[in-house]
């Protein structure tokens, strides 16, 4: 299991599962107790799945030592938007059975944005959170680029790691330019492209060909270059053989030609483009359960 050292020296695994769409906490909590036996120990939730009690029972009912655990979850608006994100946080611990996160993230650039992130300087100093990152701040408008800024030099604490969508059709290139003077570790969500287009990822003839060099499978390949770009990956499932297929791939490197062949086959096109002004509205609206 690879790890990387944050820009606060805290070490991270990275690659984990991650949670986004399990459909209640019981489906979560036996899709992370599989992670776990299959030798997973990242897990990414957040408020806004609604799967944290899932992801809480799981590390319990796993067996595994908290501390060998990293545990992410991310603010919803609700939860910074109201001036209490304190008070959320430990609701957000409460539901996941635990006295701390490894990690927190704002999960999106809507609302009190700033007033969160001074919050959450103040969690890494009670000990209750031990990095800090920002999710989905790759929209640009301009109060999403204002916001990237300030928090990454302006405020007390900055960022460790940012979260966005990364995959082989969409290699996020712009962004890994943005990012890199402020040394944030970037973390991949959709790397097989999500619901809606893995299956177009799976299909591409020159992972396949790759895949079939090494005698692993088309994801696998994917999640290894994933891994030798240096990035951070989570990806989610809740089929116990592709939990177990996905972490299945610290046996085998590509070669350089074969990172160029995949790095040749970004496209620049997301699996999931949204609208700012159409995110802020609905994530306004949209009821997440406590």
């Amino acid at each position: 299991m690879p790890y990387v050292k944050l820009n606060n020296g805290v070490e991270m695994p990275r690659f984990g599962i991650g949670t986004f769409a399990q459909p209640s906490n019981e489906v979560c909590r036996d899709s992370v107790l599989a992670a776990l036996k299959a030798g997973y120990r990242h897990i990414d939730t957040a408020h806004g799945y609604n799967d944290e009690r899932g992801c809480g029972q799981a590390i319990i009912d796993s067996g595994v030592n908290r501390k060998e655990i990293w545990l992410t979850s991310k603010l919803w608006i609700g939860d910074y938007d109201n001036g209490k994100t304190l008070d959320n946080l430990d609701r957000m611990l409460e539901r996941l059975q635990t006295d701390y996160l490894d990690l927190l993230y704002i999960h999106h650039p809507v609302g009190e944005v700033m007033n969160a992130w001074r919050a959450m300087e103040k969690a890494v100093e009670q000990g209750k959170v031990r990095a800090l990152g920002i999710s989905n701040f790759d929209y640009p408008d301009q109060i999403v680029q204002y916001y990237f800024h300030d928090i990454c030099t302006n405020q007390t604490l900055r960022p460790q790691v940012i979260q966005l969508e990364c995959n082989i059709y969409a290699q996020r290139r712009d962004m890994r330019e943005k990012i890199a003077p402020y040394d944030l570790q970037l973390e991949c969500w959709f790397p097989l492209g999500g619901m809606m287009g893995v299956s177009r990822l799976k299909e591409d003839p020159v992972i396949n060909q790759i895949a079939k060099a090494h005698g692993k499978t088309a994801v696998q390949t994917m999640l290894r270059w994933h891994i030798q770009e240096g990035f951070s990956v989570i990806p989610g499932s809740k089929n116990p053989d592709h939990i177990k297929e996905n972490i299945n791939i610290f046996d085998f490197d590509l070669t350089e030609t074969e990172m160029n062949q995949i790095r040749a086959l970004d496209k620049g096109t997301r699996t999931f483009t949204p609208n700012y002004a159409t995110l802020e509205q609905g994530q306004r609206t949209r009821r997440i359960d406590d």
